[in-house]
């Protein structure tokens, strides 16, 4: 299936256009440096761009700002979870301020969610 030229546009445009956390996620994770996993950053996932992709693990990384915290944010993130969920892909969120603040706590968290999904496997 042929992906949107715009969509894979938009999601260039992103990866130069980091926030200072996805900036951060993106230096721990490149390159296999967790866990010696693959993750792609602004992955499309049609209709979708996800923050970081895991396509041996099946796992999607979303980064949320505080507007992720509105009615209408929690609403559309929920219905995006729950697209991915259908695909099969396992969906883990992370604010902003703790991939800045409290790395240890997110890395620690992420290091869990893929075991599981190992074990899974």
């Amino acid at each position: 299936m042929k992906l949107d030229p715009k969509l894979l546009e938009f999601a260039k445009n992103m990866r130069s256009n980091a926030t200072d956390a996805e900036h951060l996620m993106w230096q721990l994770l490149r390159a296999k440096r967790f866990m010696n996993l693959k993750f792609r950053r602004q992955h499309v996932i049609k209709p979708y761009i996800v923050d970081f992709y895991c396509h041996e693990l099946g796992l999607v990384i979303e980064l949320d700002g505080s507007q992720h915290g509105t009615g209408d944010a929690i609403e559309y993130d929920a219905e995006r979870t729950k697209f991915l969920d259908a695909l099969g892909l396992s969906v883990v969120r992370y604010w902003n301020y703790d991939v800045l603040r409290r790395t240890d706590v997110v890395l620690e968290d992420l290091w869990e969610s893929c075991l599981k999904l190992i074990g899974d496997k």
